[in-house]
């Protein structure tokens, strides 16, 4: 099938470390199709029990890091598991080498819901920060928001990306990124869970400004175990989920990866 060629290349990569890295993707034609931020696409490699008559693909989402407004290629920011099947494959792409990269984006995980002006809580773990990527470099300075809060949870402060991106953009006094680390105890920045921010007043302690469920919206991208847990702390506060038949003026939105 036509839709099932390779038919994107790697044009750039960038390694944080041995197991996290981003990669730029470019389609054969050029053309990055229109998409919202928050939104992802899928990767696709041959799998090795292929044969010349019937090409079997391994495939993964990934939620896509580069704004809607860059249009020579598509930025993933992704995670070596060794134990999976597809990124060990992906961890051996260079420069120029081919793979097949879904034209059709997809998601409900945007900002569409979300009037103008609220504070945006963004929450993640790991690399669930890559649609806050793309919502900031998207809308910044736009009106979009009051203010943007990024918050990042890993084990090590190696594995947090976009840092110098994500601290410039904070010296904006509508931004505030928060990169927290779960296992360094020494790394020199906050240390613990993300759920830690919703315990006593330390959120408005390092933002500024209350958590009010009139005025805030929460997304939550990563970790499922986070995702519930943090939930789990905001329902008592009035905050609920999200959905655009049952609760359409929720202001909980999740994205789990797994």
């Amino acid at each position: 099938m036509a839709d099932r060629e390779e038919n994107a290349r790697l044009v750039e990569r960038m390694d944080y470390h041995s197991h996290l890295a981003i990669f730029k993707f470019q389609w054969d034609d050029g053309v990055v199709p229109d998409f919202v931020p928050g939104q992802f696409t899928s990767l696709g490699v041959k799998r090795e029990d292929s044969t010349p008559e019937r090409t079997r693909w391994l495939r993964r989402a990934y939620s896509i890091a580069s704004s809607p407004n860059e249009k020579d290629s598509l930025e993933l920011y992704i995670v070596l598991v060794d134990e999976g099947k597809l990124t060990p494959k992906l961890w051996q792409l260079e420069v120029g080498d081919r793979i097949w990269m879904d034209k059709k984006i997809n998601g409900h995980f945007t900002l569409d819901p979300v009037p103008d002006g609220k504070d945006l809580v963004l929450v993640s773990t790991g690399t669930g920060l890559a649609p806050y990527v793309s919502m900031m470099r998207t809308f910044r300075n736009t009106g979009r928001w009051r203010k943007l809060i990024i918050v990042n949870g890993v084990r090590v402060a190696a594995d947090l990306g976009y840092v110098p991106e994500l601290e410039e953009a904070s010296k904006s006094e509508d931004i505030v990124f928060i990169p927290m680390v779960t296992r360094e105890p020494d790394w020199g920045g906050l240390n613990g869970r993300v759920n830690i921010l919703f315990e006593d007043n330390r959120y408005e302690e390092l933002v500024g400004s209350p958590l009010d469920p009139e005025q805030c919206h929460v997304f939550l991208c990563g970790n499922p175990d986070m995702i519930t847990t943090v939930q789990e702390r905001l329902e008592p506060l009035g905050f609920q989920e999200y959905n655009a038949k049952k609760s359409p003026d929720g202001n909980i939105h999740f994205e789990r990866y797994w």
